[in-house]
């Protein structure tokens, strides 16, 4: 119910700006924008420029008069315009590289960066597309470094919790042999329990095998 209450007041304030331009289709178009997400909704808010994208990303759809109309406003959006409005909807996804993903969007033609301002799916997309190309690049390698040690921690509490249903004397030891493993061959082990028990199997001779060494000398 929280939910309905706020699309139903983020809608009001969102027709009432529209009602001003647009009397006739106002409900119209006010339904049309309200299919986009809270976030894009609340920064048509507080900036007009987006609203105005929104808005004629609408107008184009409903009629295809309305392009003569886009048309213009591309014409006379500029450059440095986009890049502000493109970098704020970029930052809303919190991938700490905002500055990085919105250059090499902005490398695109202007009616494809113009796209993006009002098509929060499409943007997403792209963004997913640029945080890979930064990655092969290498550019997110300290930012993964950090995730994947968090991604190791998980997956070793994961892997502790199993083991030690198979040999609780020595789960620790064998889970921190096991941790060695490439991450590929650590998924198998977490999802096929046979897998896991084979290895768990090879951890307790090597570490049989380690103990009697050191007991021999």
């Amino acid at each position: 119910m929280k939910a309905e209450e706020d699309l139903d007041e983020l809608g009001d304030k969102l027709y009432s700006l529209i009602f001003s331009k647009h009397g006739e289709i106002a409900g119209k178009l006010t339904g049309m924008l309200l299919e986009l997400p809270d976030t894009v909704i609340k920064q048509m808010l507080q900036d007009e420029s987006v609203l105005n994208d929104g808005i004629s990303r609408a107008l184009q759809s409903l009629s295809p008069e309305s392009q003569v109309v886009c048309e213009a406003e591309e014409a006379s959006a500029s450059s440095d315009s986009l890049g502000e409005r493109l970098y704020d909807l970029i930052d809303l996804h919190n991938t700490g590289h905002t500055d990085k993903i919105t250059g090499m969007l902005l490398e695109q033609k202007k009616e494809v960066t113009l796209q993006l301002l009002s098509d929060p799916e499409l943007l997403e997309k792209k963004i997913n597309i640029a945080l890979k190309t930064l990655l092969e690049q290498g550019e997110l390698e300290a930012n993964m470094t950090e995730s994947s040690d968090s991604e190791v921690e998980s997956v070793g509490e994961k892997l502790f919790d199993l083991v030690k249903q198979i040999d609780p004397t020595h789960s620790a030891d064998i889970t921190g042999m096991l941790l060695e493993m490439d991450s590929e061959s650590l998924n198998q082990i977490l999802k096929d329990r046979s897998m896991l028990e084979v290895a768990v199997q090879r951890a307790q001779s090597a570490l049989a095998a380690h103990t009697h060494t050191h007991s021999s000398e």
